[in-house]
């Protein structure tokens, strides 16, 4: 499937809004296809001549509802630092994960979020949890996996999830006071 920020549907189309449906395993030819070609575009997305020649918009994860498909499937791609500050690179192309457990302890990106579905800028802070751990199938290992997330990913992981809920990062702004402090929280 050609995916580009013409196919990516926006948060103007009511099916960003859909639930998606679990997937069955093994998957089908057509289903893996489309995860292959999600990951496909992460991965060239953050390459600078690639995205200009292939209109792709920047992104570190894309989830299938975002291109009208919805079922749960999720590519996610995420430079970011080990405990040791080193460079680690975080990849997976995940069918039906789940949160199974999440911490107390809050985190938002400094920054704010963004999403390849939306065009418009909101600015606040995406409170989420600062840790997660997440099962899933991924087909990139070809096989079950427990994932145990903490920052940047934990958020990443958190923010594809949603939409499978047909919720979008903006929808975790408080409107009255985008940038309320969360006592304890982490900023990233």
């Amino acid at each position: 499937m050609l995916i580009n920020n013409d196919t990516i549907i926006k948060d103007t189309d009511e099916r960003i809004r859909l639930v998606s449906e679990d997937v069955p395993l093994p998957l089908s030819a057509e289903d893996e296809a489309l995860l292959r070609d999600m990951f496909q575009y992460v991965i060239d997305s953050t390459d600078e001549e690639k995205a200009e020649r292939l209109n792709l918009r920047p992104a570190v994860g894309i989830s299938a509802i975002q291109v009208g498909v919805p079922k749960k499937m999720t590519a996610i791609v995420v430079d970011d630092q080990d405990k040791n500050g080193d460079p680690v690179r975080y990849e997976f192309m995940l069918v039906n994960p789940k949160i199974v457990s999440s911490s107390i302890q809050k985190a938002y990106l400094s920054a704010g979020e963004g999403c390849l579905s939306v065009a418009e800028d909101h600015e606040g802070h995406v409170v989420r949890s600062a840790r997660v751990k997440v099962r899933a199938y991924d087909l990139l290992r070809d096989q079950n996996i427990e994932i145990k997330a903490a920052g940047y990913l934990a958020i990443v992981l958190q923010h594809e999830l949603d939409h499978f809920k047909g919720t979008l990062f903006y929808d975790h702004i408080d409107p009255k006071d985008p940038f309320k402090e969360v006592p304890g929280a982490i900023e990233i």
